[in-house]
């Protein structure tokens, strides 16, 4: 990598101005090194939006890891921002909400030993599996557990599908399938088909087997069925893994946790006799039963456990007529960190690593960001007025688990009941201008609608994402806003490019999927196309922009999940 020196070019001036308390004050002095701040524009704007980037995803960052002097120069310059845009603070009288959470290292040296068919096996941490754990516990053991096969891990009773029945998993490791069985089958019969349910989702799995009582909980990787290779799975897995304290998050949770690589889940079932490709096809029928297998598990996974806070940054645009009712825009702010770098018992950082080890996050999700700043802008520069509240949501805490967003769903800033509508903006594709726009969940709610007059004014179609099968929908901060009730769009750049059309479009996809996905090399990049980007984004603007003035509260429609989950909002909301 070569180390650019890119100031935080505003967040140093702007703090200057204001005198925070102890940790706001961690903050200031963290913002980055001191520069003249650069000319902003009104509105909606392409070298605004860049420099954003840049700054986010420099090197002085240090990829936005939670809890880092990354995590400090972020929220700083997003404060900084924010009070640039002359938006007050959305969480009472500050920018922030705090997350309390906690750090898990584990010790990478650690290995699973095996008892398969009296013959002992390992596998190694990175290279045949990883595993971690949920407890807060610097030491999980595992003694000599039977592995039971549960097919897919799913137990879904409207579908008549149960991997669980008559089997007894307590105490016990559990191994499965990621996505869904319709996926592997191409089956459009099962569960959806070739598109994801919150079923084939990896978190899904873990929370199932909790559930269940299992002690520890395996998934086999396949770079299909996840949507990425295993190198993305390594990087997510190793160095610091950040969750929410029990308190603050309830629901059970498994021991330990992980994947084992198609490699060696294939090397295993041979040794006993089974044929992987076999067990997916057995695996994805109606009447499955769960298969213990002729093998034990041991571990003794150690970790280093530190109790911190993590912050969401929060900020509004009080609205002329109906201030206590919001649309919420919202993108993640963190990324994956420096993982070349040991934390000292300050938090601070030793020396590095050889080689770029900066996860610097300039698509994943530098570009969500500048835009949420971006449509600030346009908000604040709007005449008239809004008539709704909009709040500028960058949660914390995505890239492990959506875990920013899971809390202020918990503790939100405006009740969900007054909440009008979110929309996330992650991953902005950098590839130029398209004829279409996809909606990731496509077919879910009346913002669909909004968007579609916009899109087509820009002579843009709709449709959904061109990889159902990846679960895109379960995989970004908006789901936890769903899950609750309330309608959310996420939306982006479609695959038609107007240079080059959806073959050069979906090459472009793939190739930032296998070569910058969760990588160092997610760098940002001056030749990227930025007025697709842009294009983008205004469309995102008009669709709150409609909202803030028009009174409406889009619903889901009327089949989708979340819909009974809105009801009960609105119903709230109506009897107040």
């Amino acid at each position: 990598m070569s180390h650019r020196s890119i100031a935080c070019l505003l967040a140093v001036a702007a703090l200057a101005a204001c005198k925070p308390a102890s940790r706001d004050a961690d903050v200031a002095n963290n913002a980055g090194p001191a520069s003249a701040s650069p000319a902003y524009h009104a509105g909606i704007d392409a070298d605004d939006f860049a420099q954003h980037v840049r700054t986010l995803a420099s090197d002085e960052f240090a990829g936005r890891g939670p809890g880092s002097d990354g995590e400090t120069r972020s929220v700083a310059y997003l404060e900084a921002q924010f009070k640039r845009l002359g938006l007050r603070p959305g969480n009472g009288d500050s920018f922030f909400q705090t997350v309390p959470m906690v750090e898990t290292v584990a010790d990478e040296n650690v290995t699973l030993k095996l008892d398969v068919a009296g013959k002992p096996r390992e596998l190694r941490f990175g290279s045949d599996m990883v595993i971690g754990t949920r407890t807060g516990k610097p030491e999980v053991r595992l003694d000599n557990s039977e592995l039971v096969f549960v097919g897919y891990g799913v137990n879904a009773p409207e579908l008549g599908w149960n991997d669980y029945a008559g089997v007894d998993v307590k105490g016990k490791t559990v191994v499965m399938f990621v996505n869904d069985p319709g996926f592997h089958q191409q089956d459009p019969s099962l569960f959806e088909g070739n598109r994801m349910t919150y079923y084939g989702r990896w978190t899904y799995k873990f929370e199932e087997a909790a559930r269940q009582g299992a002690a520890a909980a395996l998934i086999v990787h396949d770079t299909e069925g996840a949507s990425y290779g295993w190198e993305v799975v390594k990087n997510s897995w190793s160095g610091a893994q950040f969750d929410l304290r029990a308190e603050d998050d309830p629901a059970p949770r498994v021991p330990l946790q992980g994947w084992i690589s198609g490699e060696a889940a294939r090397s295993l079932f041979s040794a006993l006799g089974q044929n992987l490709d076999a067990l997916y096809a057995a695996a994805g029928k109606r009447g499955f039963k769960a298969m213990p297998l002729d093998a034990r598990a041991s571990i003794d996974l150690r970790s280093r456990i530190s109790e911190k806070a993590s912050r969401n940054v929060i900020a509004r645009l009080d609205g002329a007529a109906h201030p206590d009712e919001a649309i919420v825009y919202m993108a993640h702010w963190d990324h994956l960190g420096d993982h070349g770098h040991e934390a000292d018992e300050h938090g601070g950082a030793t020396q590095a690593q050889s080689g770029d080890t900066i996860y610097n996050g300039a698509v994943d999700n530098a570009t969500g960001v500048a835009g949420i700043l971006e449509i600030a802008d346009a908000f604040v520069h709007q005449q008239p007025r809004p008539d709704r509240s909009l709040v500028f949501f960058a949660p914390t805490l995505e890239e492990s688990g959506l875990l920013g967003s899971r809390y202020y769903v918990a503790h939100p800033v405006v009740p969900l009941a007054k909440t009008v509508a979110v929309i996330n903006l992650d991953a902005m594709p950098v590839i130029g201008k398209a004829r279409d726009m996809t909606v990731v969940g496509f077919g879910s709610s009346q913002l669909e609608d909004l968007l579609r007059t916009i899109a087509q004014r820009q002579g843009r179609t709709l449709h959904a994402e061109a990889t159902p099968e990846d679960g895109f929908y379960f995989r970004s901060d908006h789901f936890n806003f769903a899950r609750a009730g309330v309608p959310a769009l996420y939306a982006k750049g479609g695959d038609d490019l107007i240079d080059g059309g959806t073959t050069a479009g979906r090459l472009a996809q793939v190739d930032y999927r296998d070569r910058r996905y969760h990588k160092p090399t997610d760098e940002y990049d001056p030749a990227w196309k930025l007025d697709g980007i842009i294009q983008d984004l205004e469309a995102l603007y008009g669709v709150g922009r409609e909202l803030a003035s028009n009174g409406q509260w889009p619903r889901w429609y009327e089949r989708n999940a979340f819909r009974r989950a809105q009801d009960r909002l609105r119903a709230e909301a109506t009897s107040r």
